[in-house]
């Protein structure tokens, strides 16, 4: 029987992505979208984990650091925690803390804990919600994985809009 059970992967809507070290214009206007997308999910009974992206005081000598050399969501910081209206719905929901742009402890969660459909929604969306998106896919290939285009944003808008076409071709229900 074909699992209704539903989740909703709240990706990196943390300060540090809106207004701090790597905020960028438009980001804020999320906040609403993601919360209201939060409290329904809740209010069906409904599943929200939130992915963190984290990193420690050596994250100039990581990889991520070389190719990006701007420090950014350091635990425990304020830019690490999630942003506005969206900090405050989620802060009982589960919570992935990652390396980099995909998250292995959702990955492993999505493969004990099964979903009919998965939505995501956060930052950035050429990289971390298409990353986390792909991971959805891979661990339930028969769940509906969404992406709300107006839930999720990019810096730069044409990798927007690649990254939600490439995520249309991957069978992803990209809702625009």
């Amino acid at each position: 029987m074909f699992n209704m059970k539903k989740l909703l992967i709240v990706v990196d809507y943390q300060k540090d992505f809106v207004d701090g070290s790597l905020g960028f214009a438009g980001a804020e206007k999320l906040d609403k979208i993601i919360a209201a997308k939060v409290k329904a999910y809740q209010k069906a009974g409904n599943d929200v984990v939130v992915t963190l992206d984290t990193h420690g005081s050596d994250y100039l000598m990581t990889q991520e650091g070389t190719n990006l050399p701007t420090p950014h969501c350091l635990r425990n910081s304020e830019g690490w925690r999630v942003y506005g209206k969206t900090g405050q719905v989620v802060e009982d929901c589960r919570a992935f803390e990652k390396p980099g742009f995909g998250s292995l402890g959702l990955l492993s969660y999505l493969c004990e804990h099964r979903y009919g459909q998965i939505e995501l929604c956060g930052l950035v969306s050429n990289i971390c919600v298409l990353t986390n998106a792909v991971l959805a896919k891979t661990a339930q290939p028969e769940a509906e994985i969404i992406v709300d285009s107006h839930a999720t944003a990019s810096f730069d808008s044409n990798l927007h809009e690649q990254a939600m076409n490439v995520l249309a071709g991957l069978q992803v229900t990209v809702l625009r």
